[in-house]
């Protein structure tokens, strides 16, 4: 059966995985990794692709991006291509250098984020690289190190990652830290490794139903929707209300002019429409959190815990839920 087309997407998290052919070694020594972190920072930057974690092993390495301005088809065409001639020059070999093609799959913003992101991190422990969490915060070709500070890559959303774990450089160092020690016990998450029915099974088991699902996606099955029609790629998808439209009744039925919802403000009122925008943005339209997040001035961590807060405020008051979405009866 032949393989079904990538979904490149922007604005969308991609979970990339590229091994070396035949499981060999694509780092032989850490001038190499040197080298592929340069070059992945520099395409980071340049085509303005976000990476918010990344991870070298031996014979393969993973990231997290979201696509923005450039396909991720192309970056990723330029930094392998990049690095198999540095590679097969430096080593006086020819051919391939990796396996098949890289791996990606596409996944819904909330709740995988932060699991991503752990699960990414972890991996050089994992994989018995490094010992313990001492030796994960000292291992430099991970974006572990860089967000604890103690190496720099340009190109690396450090800042969106942090955030989500509290206000304050010293608070949110804490919490990102004992959020990646609590991960060590939840074994090698093989749910966040692929999409499709592997992922649906939970939700079979407890519903009945058969959620729809894609080997190319990780998220609900109306996040699966809204990224593909039939057997067709979207790859425009458009939510069944736009943004803008979502505003209005969210500052309708709040009372909040909407223009005090684009500016910043911290009045009680003011942030209790944000989130509610935010959370009705993503989890009732398929949006993600930054593009939610985006229309009303806030960048990626904001907008992710915005719809947390969203959540915990609508859990609270159903019917309000209902009024704006139109689904009271």
């Amino acid at each position: 059966m032949p393989r079904q087309p990538r979904l490149d997407i922007p604005d969308v998290l991609h979970h990339v995985i590229v091994r070396g052919i035949e499981r060999r070694d694509i780092f032989a020594d850490e001038a190499d990794k040197e080298r592929f972190v340069a070059s992945l920072s520099a395409l980071l930057t340049k085509s303005a692709t976000k990476c918010f974690a990344w991870a070298l092993m031996s014979n393969h390495f993973h990231l997290l991006l979201m696509p923005t301005r450039i396909t991720l088809a192309e970056t990723m065409r330029r930094l392998l291509t990049g690095y198999a001639v540095y590679f097969n020059r430096k080593y006086k070999r020819c051919g391939h250098l990796f396996q098949n093609r890289y791996k990606s799959i596409l996944c819904e913003e909330e709740p995988y984020f932060l699991e991503l992101v752990r699960y990414i991190h972890l991996n050089p422990l994992r994989a018995s690289i490094v010992a313990d969490l001492d030796g994960l915060e000292n291992y430099h070709w991970s974006g572990h190190a860089v967000l604890l500070g103690k190496r720099t890559m340009e190109g690396q959303e450090t800042d969106e990652v942090l955030a989500r774990f509290g206000n304050g450089k010293d608070r949110s160092l804490r919490g990102y830290r004992q959020f990646i020690a609590d991960g060590i016990a939840t074994g090698k998450r093989d749910d966040l490794v692929g999409g499709g029915l592997k992922r649906s099974q939970p939700d079979c088991l407890e519903s009945g139903e058969i959620t729809r699902f894609d080997e190319r996606i990780l998220g609900s099955g109306g996040f699966v929707e809204l990224l593909t029609q039939g057997d067709n790629l979207r790859v425009n998808s458009k939510a069944p209300l736009a943004l803008d439209a979502l505003l209005d009744k969210v500052c309708l039925v709040t009372g909040v002019a909407a223009e005090r919802l684009q500016y910043p403000g911290k009045e009680r009122a003011v942030a209790r429409a944000r989130a509610i925008f935010c959370c009705l943005a993503v989890r009732e339209y398929g949006y993600s959190a930054t593009e939610a997040g985006k229309s009303i001035g806030l960048g990626s961590a904001g907008g992710s815990i915005a719809v947390r807060r969203g959540g915990e405020l609508l859990k609270c008051d159903p019917a309000l839920r209902d009024e704006i979405t139109g689904k009271a009866s």
